[in-house]
């Protein structure tokens, strides 16, 4: 769906430039666009492979396996459904640990990872579970204490203060986390009462 959506403010984007007539203008755009995708992505790379170092670390270290173990009291409390000692809880941990760090793509493979053992204890194979919902609700929303990504394109294209924006990205995250999981439960509620 969102590479439809892409796709079509590409074509509107080109079809505009004909209309306008204006040829060079677009060769002009496409070339310096592609030179700042470039660079960002040369920019961001040692930021990212940086974090990306260190959750691998953490990883092989145990040092996630530990963290998980501290947030088992909460997470067994989001997902009642979930059998204790499941390793679905290591991946649900990792995921949230990772996006507490604003590392996003060190935190998809063990979204998926979290996904793929919460199916197997899915009773409706065709349905997503509530622990899929609910973990889908967290993830989306984000919590994030460290925004890297964020603080990385601040200090490339030079910001003086690069961290100043990490208080306003908890606050922001929390509150979309808090919404998430209100609405999660509220809708959990009311599927409960309909199956009654």
């Amino acid at each position: 769906m969102v590479n439809m959506i892409w796709g079509c403010f590409i074509i509107i984007g080109i079809l505009s430039f004909f209309i306008q007539g204006d040829f060079s203008l677009l060769n002009e755009t496409i070339l310096k666009s592609t030179k700042n995708a470039f660079d960002l992505t040369i920019q961001l790379f040692p930021m990212m492979a940086l974090w990306l170092g260190i959750m691998k670390i953490a990883s092989s270290s145990g040092l996630l396996q530990k963290l998980s173990h501290l947030l088992y009291p909460l997470l067994s409390k989001l997902f009642p459904e979930i059998p204790k000692n499941d390793e679905s809880f290591s991946f649900i941990a990792s995921n949230i640990i990772a996006n507490l760090f604003g590392l996003g793509n060190a935190a998809t493979p063990f979204g998926l990872k979290a996904m793929k053992s919460l199916q197997t204890i899915n009773k409706k194979k065709d349905t997503a579970s509530r622990s899929m919902i609910t973990f889908l609700a967290i993830n989306t929303s984000g919590l994030t204490m460290i925004p890297t990504t964020i603080i990385s394109m601040r200090l490339m294209y030079g910001s003086k203060h690069p961290t100043e924006i990490v208080f306003a990205c908890i606050f922001a995250t929390a509150c979309s986390t808090i919404a998430a999981l209100l609405l999660d439960r509220y809708y959990a509620k009311k599927e409960e009462k309909k199956c009654r």
